[in-house]
């Protein structure tokens, strides 16, 4: 069955087309939830808040838009930030004790073989190294535009215009 079918049945509120949709994209979805989360049991609980979300909000999207593929990776990856910025998870993480920063640091180790779960790092690892930084703290750490402007040590309006012209990079290197 061809995306854009499935795009439609999904829309029409089709069962089938979204369990295939599911199986196409939710290990996609969840690289990029896991990299902002850090944490396997959290990420699959906004995987299926993000699911949730695509089956309701399905008839939102349009081609017009951009590609269905990157929808959906918006909608994770926002709903991974959400999830990191909610006060529960910052209170929730306020008294680790020393085996959680070992299983952190365990699946730290990991993160290269998460990222091209979603196939992206050879397409980020063609960027300039400030590109690399600034995508990977957006996009794949969860900071704010403030936040990356802040540890990379550049004005708010250079981290803005770095963003863009990084990410239009990376669409051409990925053949967008």
């Amino acid at each position: 069955m061809q995306p854009d079918n499935l795009i439609e049945l999904l829309q029409k509120k089709d069962q089938k087309a979204f369990a295939k949709i599911y199986e196409m994209y939710s290990e996609s979805a969840y690289g990029i939830i896991y990299n902002i989360v850090l944490d396997s049991d959290l990420a699959e609980e906004v995987l299926q808040d993000v699911f949730i979300k695509i089956w309701e909000k399905a008839d939102t999207y349009s081609t017009a838009k951009g590609r269905f593929f990157t929808w959906i990776l918006n909608i994770a990856r926002n709903a991974a930030i959400d999830k990191v910025r909610s006060k529960s998870f910052k209170n929730s993480k306020r008294n680790l004790d020393a085996d959680n920063f070992v299983n952190i640091l365990e699946d730290s180790n990991n993160l290269n073989l998460k990222i091209d779960t979603i196939g992206l790092k050879s397409f980020v690892k063609k960027l300039e190294p400030l590109c690399i930084k600034v995508i990977d703290l957006l996009y794949f750490k969860g900071f704010t535009q403030v936040e990356a402007s802040e540890q990379l040590d550049i004005p708010l309006g250079t981290i803005k215009t770095r963003n863009r012209n990084c990410l239009k990079a990376l669409r051409a290197n990925m053949g967008e």
